[in-house]
């Protein structure tokens, strides 16, 4: 015969606790996520409305008429894809310089017997704080010969001191045995860092590609003040661009006639900036919490 168990009072209670906390739990993630998502999707929605809706409403979840309108405003000048061929390319090659010397430069402040390395990382984390300011970078800039290239728009950006200090951090995390003993098998630091290092960092490199692919993709200040030819110019300021024309004011390099409404013009520059950068994080999303969590455990 099965003896059924009565659970005592205390039992009880602990569940309906958990039962309230799991309720009042999701109920916040949700409503969180909400006030994330439901702006975006207003954003889309918009830029695929039509203009009698646009002008009716001033919130639109679901289109009642799909329109590209917008889509064909933008997309109707080929300095569109010139721009878009820009970005790409600088978020490419600055992904990939950036990745190459911040991994380089961190793997060399995580070794304890590098010398001057308390100094250096001072110098690092001072910059984080403290930095020369626009006309001085500029001038540099102009200096060096930069001005008009697209190494202007990756150079001066090229390491950035929190991604080299989460790197950082993850390198020191690795256990010293792992060198030492590539020493004793008689492999060099070169050979540690690129056989040894590296493959272990995978989502640390992750996790940094995507904050630095970010911040090229993103790219407007830098290419306004060093880019003189628009030709040269990146996604990001043609986009504006196209929206000061369709608000009535006159901008180079767009020769298009305004047929949709600015502001459903507006929604639709947000979401081509936007999503080939929603289309990437997928790829990368399974090691982007690990990597930047093992990289802040500790300094």
């Amino acid at each position: 015969m099965v003896q059924v168990t009565e659970r005592s009072p205390a039992r009880r209670r602990q569940s309906a606790g958990s039962l309230v906390f799991n309720i009042v739990n999701y109920s916040l993630l949700t409503l969180i996520a909400l006030i994330c998502v439901v702006p975006f999707v207003n954003v889309i929605a918009s830029s695929f409305a039509s203009t009698q809706e646009v002008v009716s409403k001033s919130f639109i979840l679901f289109p009642s008429t799909f329109s590209l309108d917008a889509y064909r405003y933008i997309l109707s000048t080929p300095t569109i894809f010139k721009g878009l061929g820009v970005s790409v390319g600088v978020t490419l090659m600055g992904t990939f310089v950036s990745m190459a010397l911040t991994s380089l430069m961190a793997y060399g402040l995580s070794r304890k017997y590098l010398y001057g390395r308390n100094f250096i990382n001072f110098i690092v984390v001072f910059s984080m704080l403290f930095s020369g300011g626009m006309i001085p970078t500029f001038l540099v800039v102009k200096s060096v010969g930069l001005i008009d290239s697209y190494w202007s728009l990756i150079l001066p950006v090229a390491v950035n001191a929190f991604n080299l200090i989460i790197m950082r951090n993850f390198f020191q995390a690795l256990p010293d045995e792992l060198e030492e003993s590539a020493k004793i098998d008689g492999s060099n630091d070169l050979g540690i860092f690129f056989k040894i290092m590296l493959p272990l960092a995978l989502p640390s490199i992750a996790t940094i590609s995507l904050f630095y692919a970010v911040t090229y993709w993103n790219t407007y200040m830098t290419a306004i003040l060093y880019l003189n030819d628009s030709v040269k110019w990146p996604i990001q300021v043609l986009l504006r661009q196209i929206v000061i024309v369709s608000s009535g004011m006159q901008a180079e390099g767009t020769s298009v006639d305004v047929i949709p409404p600015a502001q459903t013009i507006k929604m639709a520059v947000i979401v081509v900036a936007t999503v080939p950068m929603l289309i990437a994080y997928p790829f990368v999303q399974k090691h982007f919490t690990k990597g930047a969590l093992l990289g802040a455990v500790k300094g």
